[in-house]
């Protein structure tokens, strides 16, 4: 998935801040719960504290009893990279939004694989709709293919 892939830019600063090592990695279990539990935010530049706030109220924000390992952010993080090509970026704008918004490094061309990944699992959607005859369904399969490969 995705979020695998998603590196935290300031995992360095983060680090000093909450005094021991932190994954790199946006998504992984000892990141968010450095994130969540351990992070002195008034040390933290207004910056780094900002993109941290945005990344909780994106993607940590689930009633979960498991939060923050549940699972929600990383399905909340792959949905946001599809609505933000569905509303016209393409693979290096959403590159640059995440690194400045959420302080997350993606490569681009992992999106642009995922992005390609995500049409043909719609198309399997879109498959299974005819066979069971759903034309609502197959409408909205088709319309967010469309939107994902404009």
């Amino acid at each position: 998935m995705i979020a695998s892939k998603a590196r935290f830019k300031a995992a360095k600063k983060l680090q000093n801040i909450v005094g021991y090592r932190v994954p790199e990695f946006a998504f992984k279990g000892q990141f968010l719960e450095a994130v969540c539990a351990c992070a002195d935010y008034p040390r933290m530049e207004k910056r780094l504290r900002q993109q941290i706030i945005n990344f909780f109220k994106t993607f940590l924000n689930c009633r979960c009893k498991t939060n923050p390992l549940c699972g929600c952010a990383e399905r909340k993080f792959a949905a946001e990279i599809l609505e933000l090509r569905m509303t016209g970026m393409d693979h290096k704008q959403i590159s640059d939004f995440f690194l400045d918004e959420y302080g997350i490094s993606l490569f681009p061309t992992d999106i642009l694989s995922f992005l390609e990944e995500s049409v043909h699992v719609l198309e399997a959607v879109r498959d299974v709709a005819e066979i069971e005859g759903d034309s609502d369904m197959i409408a909205l399969a088709d319309k967010t293919i469309q939107n994902v490969e404009r």
